[in-house]
């Protein structure tokens, strides 16, 4: 923060990023417990009752695959709506070297390049 209180660029980004990692962090975790508790499903084949761990094995993956489904759908469909604003946001300015393009241009185009391939990567496990 500086000193009116405010965030800073940078202090924002780094803000968002760790709030990311903290929910990515708290989905890991449960896809442990989920794990954990697809192991325990054995317990019902063993006591002779694997038409029910087929049925709760079944449902548990339709409707992982439902929600995750959902959420990349919801996310890709978001930031590609977003692509064209955020390509007019490349670097301007005095090129570095004639031909490579401004302050930051690699930077930039690297990071567009890596999202534009997350979008399809994302649209391939939905479609």
């Amino acid at each position: 923060m500086s000193g009116d209180g405010a965030m800073t660029d940078s202090d924002s980004a780094r803000e968002a990023r760790l709030a990311i990692a903290r929910h990515l962090a708290e989905l890991h975790r449960l896809h442990l417990a989920l794990a954990a508790d697809s192991r325990r499903l054995k317990g019902l084949t063993l006591e002779g009752r694997s038409l029910a761990e087929i049925e709760i094995a079944a449902e548990m993956l339709e409707q992982y695959m439902a929600a995750t489904g959902a959420f990349l759908e919801n996310m890709r469909g978001r930031f590609e709506a977003r692509l064209p604003l955020l390509r007019r946001a490349e670097p301007h300015g005095t090129e570095i070297a004639p031909g490579q393009g401004a302050q930051g241009h690699g930077p930039f185009w690297y990071s567009f390049s890596r999202l534009c391939a997350a979008l399809r990567q994302a649209e391939r496990r939905v479609g």
